[in-house]
């Protein structure tokens, strides 16, 4: 929580014209329910499978060659099976790391513009500690970007230089993709 996935992953897909997606949008599409209420009314075993069915959806699209950006929550690369799928598949996955403490500022200046309450903000020590188990699994992703104090440009522009992406030329007047 809190990196920039969403933010980072709609830059770059803007920058490349490619498609973004954050699969927790997907999720709610697929159930017709919000990702809080998953958790509230059918708990976290609920809302992990459905957002491995989500993923597969995805990676079903992946394969056949569709260009996108796909931000993952937090949760969702630290299950096993999803880390599974997208190594077999060969995807490129990007942990966006950034100091613990501008992690939880980030977060907690989001969960007040947006006043909603998110059960991880409820003690520091507690993030601080989710945080420090999940790095171990995030540090195993492709690549490794540090966010902190940087710019959604920058970050963006190297990710396009380090992993050597190409724009996707639309031509309008004749609708063809080169």
């Amino acid at each position: 929580m809190g990196a920039g996935k969403s933010s980072v992953g709609r830059a770059l897909g803007q920058r490349l014209n490619w498609v973004f997606e954050d699969l927790d949008d997907r999720i709610e599409r697929r159930t017709g329910r919000e990702i809080a209420d998953i958790f509230h009314d059918s708990g976290e075993p609920e809302f992990r499978r459905a957002e491995h069915e989500a993923l597969q959806e995805v990676l079903q699209e992946l394969r056949q060659g569709v260009s996108r950006v796909v931000a993952l929550g937090g949760g969702a690369f630290v299950e096993e099976r999803n880390a599974k799928m997208l190594q077999n598949m060969r995807i490129t996955t990007l942990f966006l790391d950034a100091p613990v403490e501008e992690l939880w500022e980030r977060c907690c200046r989001q969960a007040s513009e947006m006043g909603a309450e998110r059960p991880l903000l409820r003690s520091r020590d507690q993030f601080r500690g989710l945080y420090q188990v999940r790095r171990k699994k995030y540090l195993a992703a492709s690549v490794r970007i540090e966010t902190g104090g940087r710019t959604l440009d920058a970050i963006a522009d190297e990710i396009v230089q380090r992993l050597k992406l190409k724009k996707i030329e639309i031509r309008r007047e004749q609708g063809e993709v080169e």
